[in-house]
């Protein structure tokens, strides 16, 4: 694929509001996980909460999409001038001609949780004030989107588990390809809820201390919000940082766990930098998936030195973001154009002692360097896989 413009990005997640403070957070190698205080759970784990969420406030002729997934859309729309980038492409190109395409897994289902707690003792129905089509439903975000923006072109949500959003970029880019539309809001969001956080502790997956990806000793994950957006555009300034290539793939190796060997992960990475023009030896960082699973990481190991060996570093972000679920794939494609934009690659974090079985150039401190292109990878249950190569315009 040629490439396609990124003129606008931005991400809000539990390293704070915006870009300033995700790249200050990433270069003092400063995670945003705490113990899990969220709501009534009661789990030992560490989660990655977004400050703010409860005062933010939606347009009154808006408010039946009012819930968490749709406070932290908003929020994420605010920062970094993006919500004006927006507008301007829409009076540059018309509502018809802007797409939505945008990952979740969770959506708005903290809100059917609030809902049920508010049930007639008698009837046992929800209350008048709980609108499932606007909140809880997958759609939902995709719609408030469209709404907040009165726009009239293509919309999706994407809900493939955790590479939800980086499928939303090969979504968005292949609309534009065939001439369906100029641009797109491109990305994800993930909210936390109790389903989540209970049903990750049911299968055994989260750790009691704060996530630790390719670790020797890692035992699990840790739960995030985030909103990450990027505006995506045929046309944008010579200088504009590019989308160069996305490869999807599934396995269907089981329902939760990863393909021991990476098979159909090493067939995403390698469909990407296909798509991109790029042999392996072009891309100067990986951001891995890095839940902190045993499998998952062992499995993306083997992926990624099958395809690039030993010479490319590599990291995983979620141990600053917390695994951000449906809206990882989009977080960490902003990280990757932040990482070409200001020169750096950013830490693994609470690393003891990297997996020597994960054949890998691991960082364990960030490194400051010149960075071309970036592969991000994202990969979800049941083998539902996508990697994004992101990289420098002219």
């Amino acid at each position: 694929m040629s490439f396609l413009a990124i003129t606008h990005f931005t991400m809000t997640s539990c390293l704070g509001h915006g870009l300033a403070a995700t790249t200050a957070a990433l270069q003092a190698e400063r995670s945003g996980l705490k113990p899990c205080d969220f709501e009534t759970v009661d789990i030992d784990t560490w989660i990655g909460e977004v400050e703010g969420l409860d005062a933010v406030r939606l347009r009154d002729e808006l408010f039946r999409f009012d819930c968490r997934n749709n406070r932290l859309a908003l929020l994420g729309l605010q920062q970094d001038g993006f919500e004006e980038a927006v507008f301007d492409a829409i009076q540059r190109h018309g509502p018809d001609r802007v797409g939505v395409f945008v990952g979740t897994s969770t959506a708005g289902i903290l809100q059917t949780e609030l809902a049920y707690r508010q049930r007639d003792p008698t009837t046992g129905a929800l209350p008048q004030s709980f609108h499932y089509a606007e909140t809880h439903n997958a759609y939902s975000v995709a719609d408030f989107l469209c709404q907040h923006f009165g726009l009239r072109g293509p919309s999706v949500a994407l809900s493939a588990a955790c590479a939800s959003s980086a499928k939303a970029f090969g979504n968005a880019a292949r609309m534009i390809k065939v001439g369906l539309i100029d641009a797109a809001i491109v990305g994800g969001v993930d909210s936390l809820c109790l389903t989540t956080l209970y049903g990750f502790r049911s299968l055994e997956l989260t750790s009691r201390q704060p996530c630790r990806p390719c670790d020797q000793a890692r035992d699990g994950i840790s739960i995030g919000e985030a909103a990450g957006l990027a505006l995506l555009q045929r046309d944008g300034p010579a200088d504009a940082l590019r989308l160069l290539g996305v490869g999807e793939s599934s396995d269907a190796h089981h329902m939760s766990s990863p393909h021991p060997q990476g098979r159909s992960a090493q067939i995403a990475i390698r469909d990407a930098l296909s798509a991109a023009g790029l042999r392996p030896d072009q891309i100067d960082y990986v951001n891995l998936h890095g839940t902190g699973t045993p499998s998952n990481d062992a499995a993306e190991g083997q992926a990624v030195h099958a395809v690039f060996g030993d010479m490319v570093p590599c990291s995983s972000t979620k141990a600053a973001t917390g695994h951000t679920l449906g809206a990882a794939g989009a977080i960490e494609v902003v990280i990757s154009l932040l990482a070409i934009r200001d020169g750096f690659m950013p830490a693994g974090l609470n690393i003891k002692q990297p997996d020597p079985a994960i054949r890998i150039d691991y960082l364990t401190h960030s490194r400051q360097a010149r960075v071309d292109h970036v592969l991000s990878n994202s990969f979800g249950f049941g083998g539902a896989n996508a990697s994004v190569v992101v990289g420098r315009g002219a």
